[in-house]
């Protein structure tokens, strides 16, 4: 049985709920280890991360809620720190090392808003060549561990978020698969856990976790580790499909 969940947002950034509520949750479920890890501020776009004014005020609460159920779970102040983020991780209990942006020149492209912008990032600067930009997701995807020194992996091919249902690319493309395996293979020296992660599935854009299964069969097969982790943004999605999933870590 799984009994920890270290990815989720709340209020202080995407998410629905507070805190509290998470962890609430959380116990609910039967878990006896939470982390709320709100996305690290990005200077670039402030419409989904904290801001840096309230970040104080998240760490001085999630250090409350620990105190406070201290005799009913173990409660941790994480942070998602975004590959392009500077701000700083050291007071966090850990950190989520993700990729949302592909930088063009001056521009954050997000990999995770919609396949449209994706299309159209492709066209601009790719010459509408789609797997260019893969290429180059995974490329910083694989330097995500030396750039954020995380303790996690966060959902490593976050840029299929949409492709069950908007088929952007093909994912068994040789081009696709080198640049991933690419990734993998680099970020395996750390010696760190990838997330499987089911938010994709609890918010309806995907039926299968983050990452592919043939990238999980890949990264166990060349010695790598595991956490599952539900980046819930609403307290009703911790946990979510644990136990479907927990058989893969």
């Amino acid at each position: 049985m799984i009994t920890k969940d270290l990815h989720m947002h709340t209020a202080y950034c995407d998410g629905k709920d507070a805190p509290e509520d998470m962890i609430l949750s959380a116990i609910d479920k039967g878990l006896t280890t939470v982390g709320i890890s709100g996305h690290s501020y990005t200077f670039f776009d402030e419409s989904y991360c904290m801001q840096k004014a309230d970040i104080p005020r998240y760490i001085s609460e999630l250090h409350y809620l620990r105190a406070k159920y201290f005799d009913r779970i173990r409660v941790l102040c994480g942070v998602e720190q975004d590959y392009y983020s500077d701000y700083p991780t050291d007071e966090f209990d850990y950190v989520i090392g993700s990729v949302h942006y592909v930088k063009v020149e001056d521009a954050y492209i997000p990999v995770d808003e919609s396949p449209e912008i994706l299309k159209e990032a492709a066209e601009k600067y790719y010459g509408g060549d789609i797997y260019a930009l893969c290429e180059q997701y995974f490329e910083t995807v694989a330097d995500v561990a030396d750039r954020t020194d995380c303790d996690i992996i966060g959902h490593f091919d976050l840029i299929s978020k949409f492709i069950e249902k908007e088929p952007l690319f093909d994912v068994n493309h040789p081009r696709y698969v080198a640049a991933w395996q690419y990734a993998v293979d680099e970020l395996l020296i750390y010696d760190i856990p990838f997330e499987i992660n089911t938010g994709a599935i609890s918010r309806g854009y995907k039926t299968q976790p983050y990452p592919s299964a043939d990238m999980i069969a890949y990264i166990r097969e060349h010695g790598g580790r595991f956490v599952l982790s539900s980046d819930a943004h609403s307290a009703d999605n911790v946990a979510y499909q644990f136990e479907k999933y927990e058989a893969l870590i």
